[in-house]
């Protein structure tokens, strides 16, 4: 059966009737919008990727565009709904409305009123949420509250005013989790970081400079680079109040462990972390920990591990902001098609330390 005559021309892949019907069989999303096909028997027309049963061939036709398919005498699917924006963009567009609505709400959101708002059920808003953002809506009002709370901190308000500006109802639920929120104790951070001590030391490798630093709890930060100077001033800004002490023999000995494995990453590293992040942020690190060296995975392929398909520019946004290089092995993911993609340590770093793992 030929294409409808005044619709226009799909895309290349799918120019031929046995290309389409090939997509039709095999439910393909990517031809969505590109064509859509009827079925005679029932006078209905669907996306490709319809999960209906498939109908029998001589019982079907393809359209160029749901007015060319309507023109025919055809109706829209009820499962598929073909004649409105694809079910990814409508549940992003769901999620998006629900983000506005949590962030205007200065106290913790009832998030039944949400899923009703956005026209879901909670059991399926929670699922359709996770999936697009990453993280649940529960996490992400959590997190929101956090962003109240260090804004309130870092205009001068007093901790108590910043609680419940944020939306905290009692202060000893927000002193329950502030450490885990803000990385330390809510007067430290007031405080803007005054009174935690990092040990930190420059050294070189084959990559180039490289600066180690740690907390009393772990390593929370592995630069690279060409300057040294620069690296420290890095350092510096994202520890601004901090109090930072230049490394003692004994650091040393961690600083070499970190080169060791910037020289051999199939070594690994045994050493504790302190990086700090959002929820998504550390579910992305922790799936990243998990990627054997020698291996590579596409941004696609890790958001699926962490349960969020849809939140592939979250992943890759989760990925730059790995404050350890190599600790945390973000080298290790790749493009779709294998190819390398930006690193903040640089492309050609990123080449090196794969080359070295195979």
């Amino acid at each position: 059966m030929k294409i409808d005559s005044t619709a226009a021309s799909p895309a290349s892949a799918y120019a031929s009737d046995e290309a389409r019907w090939r997509a039709v069989q095999g439910r393909d999303a990517a031809a969505d919008g590109l064509f859509y096909y009827s079925v005679r028997t029932t006078g209905v027309y669907c996306r490709p990727s319809c999960g209906a049963r498939t109908a029998l061939r001589a019982n079907v036709a393809f359209h160029a565009s749901c007015a060319a398919a309507e023109s025919a005498g055809f109706r829209a699917c009820l499962r598929c709904k073909p004649d409105r924006a694809p079910l990814a963009e409508r549940q992003a567009q769901a999620v998006a409305e629900a983000c506005r609505i949590i962030d205007a709400q200065g106290e913790a959101p009832d998030l039944d009123a949400v899923a009703q708002a956005v026209g879901m059920s909670r059991f399926h808003f929670q699922r359709v949420f996770k999936a697009c953002a990453g993280v649940t809506p529960k996490a992400y009002a959590a997190a929101r509250r956090a962003d109240r709370v260090r804004a309130a901190l870092a205009t001068g308000g007093s901790v108590t005013d910043a609680l419940y500006a944020a939306g905290f109802r009692s202060s000893s639920r927000f002193y329950a989790g502030s450490e885990a929120m803000l990385g330390m104790a809510p007067a430290r951070f007031k405080a803007g970081g005054a009174g935690e001590e990092i040990r930190f030391a420059v050294g070189a490798c084959s990559l180039g400079a490289i600066l180690v630093a740690a907390t009393e709890r772990g390593i929370c930060a592995v630069l690279m680079g060409d300057d040294p100077e620069l690296l420290v001033r890095d350092l510096q800004g994202r520890f601004s109040k901090a109090r930072l002490i230049g490394a003692d023999g004994a650091f040393e000995q961690t600083v070499a462990q970190v080169i060791g494995l910037v020289e051999a990453p199939r070594i690994g590293l045994d050493l504790p972390l302190d990086v700090r992040g959002t929820a998504f942020q550390q579910r992305v690190w922790a799936a990243l920990r998990a990627i054997p060296a020698g291996e590579t995975v596409s941004y696609t392929e890790l958001a699926r591990r962490i349960g969020a398909p849809a939140a592939v520019r979250a992943v890759a946004g989760a990925c730059a902001a790995n404050p350890v290089a190599v600790a945390i092995p973000c080298h290790r993911v790749v493009r779709h098609d294998g190819g390398l993609s930006g690193y903040r340590w640089g492309v050609e770093r990123k080449a090196l330390l794969l080359a070295r793992e195979t």
